[in-house]
């Protein structure tokens, strides 16, 4: 297919914010959006895929404050630390924008300045609450107990000049189209979040401009007001294409805009899908097609913190596990919907048994019996039996399910349908047992078919694999000593070359790892990363209240639930009778806990806390509907609830009274 000829594809990340250098989470959407590109160009796509940073506001402006430089200075070098580990991660960005780009700034000015003299944008002053970490003003309606309701933290008393969108004249066509396109925002849950908690009870016109900082576009028409952060990193979007607000478009803007995906997290939805859509409404723009918030990849034993040496940084992660095996692991361990859990434990797991067992050693074993018996050479003998079919099906079956799963965004479970064209390929070894067939010389030509058999498997399955482990993929195909199969030429079984010769020396593509060993430097990296946590916040320490007490502490805010939410929740009171530490793991109790008449086991990373003989005979607080998981190995059924100090102490929740096992909680 010609270039011109082919159907363009939008995607874009949301640009990362330059306060710090990203943990694995933040890491996540851009590998997520790496293989939804990759795979759109597999299929024929011409794909325009951005990403970038977002380096103005108060809080940079703060930050660079305290570090003694410029806020360019510092926005320079997060920017430069950000894009590092995106390239770090072998993701395939086409546009890497920073707010801070000349071309970008004086678009910023021109589409102000055009909503302005459209009457969208009028100058007023601003009297309420504002949250510095968000960057957003509140009214007292809106705070939680004297916090931001995002992100929990306080909120100060603010008033000053500013200019204000009016965004409830665009309210109203926002919720038709919404409703006309429910394809709009997914998950379907962000979609109703939006509608019921903003939307429909009616949107206030929002703050576009301060004065309190100096630190972002100016206002070419008012000297003294910067161009409010969000007006400002939103339109990333369209001048990363040329857009122009004077009518001079660029050619990408024509041939690309609007955007087929924005890939963001879930905590900046409301951003995209009501102020971002009333932004292009306002300039008379299509709205972009689909806006997907992820959902989060959190710590396994709670909030990321570097007081508690738990913060994971892909750089950090790769050196201990390599590129492809990151980008496996965050991508095959996020739900659709849910959060995803990363641990320690789980990722060696993971390696160990889905990189190393089920893909390497079937590589290895595949390139060393063709070596072996063959001299290298494939050939299909023709020599066929009825497993042979099913293997057949299954290879095929999962190239139009892999292709079905990414059209939904499905990510995790198109890497589960590749997988079990692996998976199936191991057992096919067992059920042919080529060793054997190798003994008799009657049964050469099984063999061959045999093998070419696992060939033709693999390479379609390493093909597929490319937009997601693109290394991995790679390294395979060269083994095999094949060109990577074009989506449209996985529709028969059989393709793999007559006689072609595979690599004489296989590649060992992931090597076990020891568990102990692992966790062992795991445990001094988060130990160096706690003791210096500690140097920085030397001094610092938390305000006395009046009565001599400390203070409490303040931890991030998770989104806003509805009761309905909470309601399918299910918290009983359980009691433990008996607990062990689980083997290999360096934080994991496991615990029987007798909950009314059943007995549930549960795991727990409360080992620095708790020994085994302390757990046996506490009434717990315990989550009972929570769906059961793997945790190093054992099966999990529940959840103990506890509170935790900002030093990470734990503290199981226990009845103030008296409580019957199974009592509910309510």
């Amino acid at each position: 297919m010609c270039e011109k000829c082919r159907k363009p594809y939008y995607i874009t990340t949301a640009i990362a914010y330059t306060s710090g250098k990203p943990h694995i989470g933040n890491t996540y959407e851009i590998v997520l959006a790496d293989s939804i590109a990759r795979y759109k160009r597999e299929q024929g796509y011409d794909v325009r895929f951005q990403t970038g940073t977002d380096e103005h506001g108060q809080k940079i402006e703060l930050k660079a404050a305290e570090a003694g430089v410029t806020p360019k200075e510092f926005v320079d070098q997060v920017a430069g630390e950000i894009r590092r580990i995106w390239d770090l991660m072998d993701t395939s960005y086409d546009k890497f924008i920073r707010t801070t780009d000349p071309d970008h700034e004086r678009q910023v000015q021109k589409i102000f300045k055009k909503l302005y003299e459209k009457g969208d944008i009028y100058k007023g002053h601003y009297e309420g609450l504002y949250c510095t970490p968000c960057e957003s003003f509140w009214t007292p309606s809106q705070v939680v107990d004297g916090k931001c309701p995002d992100c929990g933290r306080p909120v100060q008393p603010a008033r000053e000049e500013a200019y204000f969108f009016r965004m409830s004249k665009y309210a109203d066509r926002l919720i038709e189209h919404i409703n006309a396109h429910p394809e709009f925002i997914q998950p379907v849950s962000r979609k109703n979040e939006m509608m019921n908690n903003f939307l429909l009870p009616g949107l206030q016109d929002l703050c576009v401009s301060r004065t309190s900082f100096k630190w972002g576009i100016p206002v070419d028409f008012d000297p003294g007001h910067v161009v409010y952060v969000w007006l400002d990193a939103l339109t990333n979007y369209i001048t990363g294409l040329g857009y122009d607000a004077g009518g001079e478009n660029g050619e990408l803007f024509g041939r690309y805009w609007p955007a087929d995906l924005h890939l963001i997290g879930k905590d900046i939805i409301r951003f995209h899908t009501i102020y971002w859509p009333i932004f292009l409404m306002a300039l008379d723009l299509p709205l972009p097609k689909q806006v997907f918030g992820h959902p989060w990849l959190l710590q396994g034993d709670g909030k990321m913190s570097k007081s508690k040496g738990n913060v994971l940084y892909a750089d950090t992660l790769v050196d201990f596990f390599g590129v492809d095996a990151v980008r496996y692991f965050v991508l095959h361990e996020m739900p659709f919907e849910n959060d995803g859990v990363i641990t320690w434990e789980l990722m060696i797991e993971r390696l160990n048994s889905d990189l190393a067992n089920i893909l390497g050693n079937l590589v290895k074993r595949t390139i060393s019996m063709t070596n072996q018996y063959f001299g290298g050479v494939v050939e299909n003998k023709g020599v066929s039996e009825p497993v042979d079919e099913d293997l057949k099906a299954t290879v095929l079956a999962a190239v139009k399910q892999v292709d079905e799963k990414m059209e939904k965004l499905r990510v995790a479970d198109a890497i589960t349908e590749i997988f079990s064209i692996f998976r199936r390929s191991n057992k096919y070894i067992d059920e042919t047992a080529p060793w054997v067939l190798a003994k008799d010389e009657a049964s050469r030509d099984r063999l061959a078919t045999v093998l070419y058999n696992l060939a033709e498997s693999i390479a379609i399955g390493a093909s597929l694999l490319s937009s997601f482990m693109p290394s991995t993929s790679e390294k395979i195909l060269a083994q095999l000593n094949v060109p990577k199969r074009a989506l449209e030429e996985m529709d028969v079984f059989g393709r793999y070359p007559q006689g072609n010769r595979v690599t004489a020396e296989p590649e060992t593509l992931f090597a076990r790892l020891k568990p102990d060993e692992v966790l062992k430097k795991a445990e001094a990296l988060a130990a160096e990363q706690a003791k210096e946590a500690k140097k920085q916040t030397a001094g610092k320490k938390e305000a006395p209240q009046e009565d001599g007490e400390t203070a409490g502490i303040d931890v991030e805010a998770k989104p806003e639930i509805t009761y309905e939410d909470f309601a399918k929740l299910q918290f009983q009171v359980g009691e433990i009778i008996a607990c062990e530490a689980v083997p290999k793991s360096k934080k994991l109790l496991c615990s029987k806990v007798q909950i009314g008449s059943q007995v549930r086991q549960i795991v727990s990373g409360i080992k620095a806390s708790y020994s085994p003989e302390e757990m046996v005979g506490k009434k717990v607080m315990v989550v009972t509907n929570l769906k059961p998981a793997k945790l190093a190995g054992i099966v999990s059924e529940g959840m103990l609830l506890c509170a935790e100090d900002s030093e990470g102490k734990l503290s199981l929740m226990t009845p103030e009274r008296e409580m019957p096992s199974g009592a509910e909680i309510c």
